[in-house]
């Protein structure tokens, strides 16, 4: 069974739901809707590249989870043993929640579990501003659509 069937109705609903959803929780977490009103404010101070940049892989992100959700319930439907590839999926979609919609400018989950600690966290310290971590994810959920389709 190819990758191709994930994109055929039913599942194709299921992919939207799951993508809205996704980004919905990732939004509220991230606190990003405070966010947007703060853009509008300080527009001129703002590096509209890094932003562009973060929100494409945050939606990049959001897709590359529904599929995953989608397709490894459609392999465990099929032969009830795709636990490894769900767990790197799973992984890839906390990993996504962690670094939150824009690493620079909210909290994210990963720095808020950290101030519960006392301890200061920003992705904004790393080289790339946080959007390495983003390509990370996306890479770690390539490789379970990858590990998905293998069997």
């Amino acid at each position: 069974m190819s990758l191709k069937i994930v994109f055929k109705k039913p599942y194709l609903y299921g992919i939207v739901l799951i993508f809205l959803a996704y980004i919905f929780i990732n939004i509220w977490l991230s606190g990003f809707y405070n966010t947007i009103k703060l853009i509008i404010i300080y527009a001129s101070t703002i590096n509209w590249l890094e932003l562009f940049i973060s929100i494409i892989l945050t939606l990049t992100i959001g897709i590359l989870v529904s599929v995953n959700s989608v397709y490894a319930y459609i392999k465990y439907k099929e032969r009830k043993k795709c636990l490894k590839e769900s767990a790197v999926a799973t992984a890839g979609s906390i990993g996504g929640l962690i670094i939150g919609v824009c690493p620079l400018c909210v909290t994210g989950l990963f720095p808020l579990i950290f101030s519960f600690l006392g301890i200061g966290f920003s992705f904004a310290s790393l080289p790339f501003k946080g959007i390495e971590v983003q390509i990370l994810v996306i890479i770690i959920l390539l490789i379970s659509l990858f590990m998905l389709n293998k069997k």
